[in-house]
């Protein structure tokens, strides 16, 4: 995010991704809806680009941490 363009960076690096980490933008919080990025766009981009590794969460929870992960549910997990 620090260069923009997620979108068009993601499918120019594919080949050496090895690791996605995500975060809400700007504050890093949970990754979810109201944020700059659009990560069910992102998410969909990844899964078409068929990434298979791990994608790590890397944010501060606005509330506890179990309310943190509610964003997941969105996507079938948790």
């Amino acid at each position: 995010m620090s260069r923009g363009a997620v979108a068009q960076t993601l499918r120019q690096h594919f080949p050496i991704i090895g690791h996605i980490q995500v975060a809400g933008v700007p504050g890093r919080n949970e990754p979810d809806a109201g944020q700059e990025l659009n990560v069910a766009y992102l998410f969909r981009l990844i899964d078409e680009l068929r990434y298979e590794g791990w994608i790590g969460c890397e944010y501060r929870p606005r509330a506890s941490t179990c309310a943190g992960l509610a964003w997941l549910q969105t996507y079938g997990i948790g």
